[in-house]
């Protein structure tokens, strides 16, 4: 059983140890939807919700919008840690000073907030120094705007970089990363930082910082209800779900479903559940309905024993 709550170390942030995902609201999931999803959320306790200035539409801010009305409505802004991020709009895909300044303003004014929670740099650009990048977080900080700042994306090699130039300039230091992680994605976030594009459990480790993983469930793969690739037709994610589920993907579904039916669980609830055994702070998922959220929150309460974790392992060692 997992603790319901956690504190992300170096702050003063206490969220639930369940991060809705924000990506589908304004995409799969409409307004008065997403309204649904939200009020599900929090009536289960849930306290910390992911969003970022490119979800969703054809140049962004949706997810923002909703979330930003949703907390006007229902008068709940200083219940729920909002976390958001820069660097992925549409014809803005970099993390330059100007661009980090001017999307944090629209980010506030969408979410009808005067502070975000947690900043992200979503994406990194193959053009702006750390240093500079350093410094327009920090100045997101400084400004009030931003209570703590986190990354996304970047290589380890440039969070590494990043950390050592705030403790050296005395900046804001990221708390937290956002990095790939699923049963069928583990190379990235568990390989040993030599081998390329790996290395972000290092970085996390190094310098005790908070992951909080996104595509959890592999865009519903592992939800377990996708049996064959001929199934992924008509899902409204189907682009993904044709990445993940390749035939040992699919193979590892199977294995899931079995510990599942073990473990008189649901699929979903598995998959993050095994996350939260590798030491995962706050996996990420969305919901498109409120009926999706039971799953995710039954993940907190799941005993997942040694064996499963191992069996888990090793069906989805291909992806390690």
């Amino acid at each position: 059983m997992t603790e319901k709550y956690t504190l992300i170390p170096n702050t003063d942030l206490s969220v639930s140890t369940i991060n809705l995902g924000g990506n589908v609201f304004g995409w799969t999931s409409d307004e008065p939807t997403s309204f649904e999803v939200l009020d599900g959320f929090v009536a289960g306790g849930g306290t910390f919700i992911d969003s970022s200035a490119s979800y969703t539409g054809p140049v962004g801010g949706l997810s923002e919008t909703i979330i930003g009305n949703w907390t006007a409505a229902r008068g709940n802004r200083d219940k729920v840690v909002i976390a958001t991020k820069v660097g992925a709009q549409p014809g803005r895909k970099n993390l330059e000073p100007a661009n980090i300044a001017a999307t944090v303003d629209e980010s506030l004014t969408r979410l009808q907030t005067d502070y975000i929670d947690l900043y992200y740099a979503h994406f990194d650009d193959d053009y702006t120094p750390i240093e500079d990048i350093a410094a327009a977080f920090d100045a997101t900080v400084k400004s009030g705007k931003v209570r703590y700042i986190a990354m996304s994306n970047l290589s380890p090699a440039r969070q590494r970089d990043w950390m050592l130039t705030a403790k050296r300039e005395g900046l804001a230091a990221p708390v937290a990363i956002q990095p790939q992680y699923s049963l069928v994605y583990r190379h990235e976030y568990e390989g040993p930082a030599e081998t390329p594009k790996a290395g972000y459990r290092s970085v996390a480790e190094e310098f005790d910082l908070a992951v909080f993983s996104y595509w959890s469930l592999a865009a519903g793969l592992l939800t377990g209800k996708y049996s064959t690739a001929a199934d992924f037709e008509n899902a409204p994610r189907a682009h993904s779900l044709k990445k993940y589920g390749t035939p040992e993907g699919l193979k590892l579904v199977g294995t899931l479903r079995e510990v599942a039916d073990g473990l008189s669980a649901q699929p979903a609830s598995v998959a993050i559940a095994w996350l939260l055994a590798k030491g995962i702070t706050a996996p990420i998922a969305s919901a498109r309905t409120p009926e999706q959220l039971p799953a995710l929150f039954a993940a907190q309460d799941l005993d997942l024993p040694a064996e499963a974790v191992a069996r888990l392992d090793e069906a989805s060692q291909p992806f390690a």
